[in-house]
């Protein structure tokens, strides 16, 4: 615990940990104030992503890059998880599809790309397990052709009806769920060695907090995080009508990147200290597991939360922007070497799509 408060009094960023009651007081006292309620509850989960990030680290220093990354996916995703399941019982089907894909494109280009150009930045050329990339690429690349596929059906064959997209995005969600357990099982249990990573990356400044502190904190806010979200979700559409925002704006890049403000940081201070290979596997590992199990679980959870069931088509802009980021993913990761100008290349194919959305915003399916 004396670690926990060191850090936090020799932290600036960890100061804004105030605004957690502020937030939590305000929603009480004025529910209806949304726009202040949003500006908190952004403020709020950043000082959130940042004791996340420490005790991440500090796991990962016991456990290896690929087991952290894929805790720090985990954690990270829970955001995602309770935002879309709020927006789920509400019945804001627009919102959750568009936080979903808004995820992957988020995770597989800004996340990436941002990783690449700040630890390009500080490293001359880095270097990362090519193997360990190309396996969370082709993942999402599977996830995206079952995500494809009820939207392309729907426009080729227009006599199909709803109760066939609803079968057949329960049988896809089954099939994603059964691919990412095996995905699991082949880098975890069966060809674990392929996943090593390629640099031990500069020494650490600090030593890493003692495993039991970094797992308390790890739950601790976790569970703040989840509850901040609540507030967020509640706030965000009413604030982005104030900020003049669209909803698929607000779903594809506000909540996208308020929601993965705690694997942003993890990522990007993994590569600044060349440790690339944690970075790529937040940043990958986070987006397809948003595909092969958050989607998924979303559409299992809508027969039992929703008022209708929720299926897997999205509009033809989403489907195109994650395809294009998923072939954007492979693309780079290809030779296991990055430098900055390839982080500034990723992040220019986010900024076309974001740049698209904001002006000209897709219609609801």
């Amino acid at each position: 615990m004396n670690a926990l408060l060191k850090e936090i009094r020799h932290n600036p960023l960890l100061w804004l940990l105030a605004f957690v009651p502020v937030l939590f007081g305000a929603a009480r006292l004025k529910p209806e104030a949304h726009t202040l309620l949003f500006v908190l509850s952004v403020l709020a989960i950043v000082p959130l992503a940042g004791l996340l990030s420490h005790a991440t680290e500090s796991v990962a220093a016991k456990t290896g890059d690929a087991v952290g990354g894929l805790l720090n996916a985990t954690l990270g995703n829970l955001t995602e998880l309770v935002i879309a399941l709020t927006a789920l019982h509400a019945g804001q089907y627009m919102l959750v599809k568009a936080s979903i894909a808004g995820a992957i494109v988020t995770n597989t280009l800004f996340m990436l790309g941002a990783s690449f150009l700040l630890g390009g930045l500080k490293h001359h050329v880095q270097e990362y397990n090519r193997v360990s990339a190309r396996v969370q690429a082709g993942l999402l690349f599977l996830a995206t052709i079952a995500l494809l596929v009820p939207s392309a059906i729907s426009q080729a064959d227009s006599a199909t009806g709803a109760a066939f997209t609803q079968k057949l995005s329960v049988g896809l969600a089954v099939l994603l769920i059964v691919a990412y357990g095996l995905g699991m099982l082949f880098s975890l249990k069966t060809h674990k060695e392929l996943f090593t990573s390629a640099a031990h990356g500069e020494a650490e400044e600090e030593a890493p907090w003692p495993i039991g502190l970094a797992l308390g904190t790890l739950a601790g806010v976790t569970v703040l995080v989840a509850l901040v979200s609540e507030v967020f979700v509640e706030s965000v559409q009413k604030a982005a009508e104030d900020f003049g925002m669209t909803p698929a704006f607000v779903g594809f890049i506000v909540v996208a990147l308020v929601g993965g403000a705690a694997e942003m940081a993890s990522a990007f201070s993994g590569a600044r200290k060349n440790r690339l290979d944690l970075s790529v596997g937040i940043a990958l590992g986070s987006a397809s597991q948003i595909a092969l199990f958050v989607a998924p679980v979303l559409v299992l959870a809508s027969y039992f939360i929703g008022p209708t069931p929720m299926d897997l088509q999205f509009w033809p802009g989403a489907v195109v922007m994650m395809l294009i980021a998923t072939l954007t993913a492979s693309l780079v990761t290809n030779s296991g070497r990055s430098a900055w100008f390839v982080g500034v290349l990723v992040l220019m194919v986010y900024l076309i799509f974001a740049l698209t959305l904001y002006l000209l915003p897709p219609r609801t399916p």
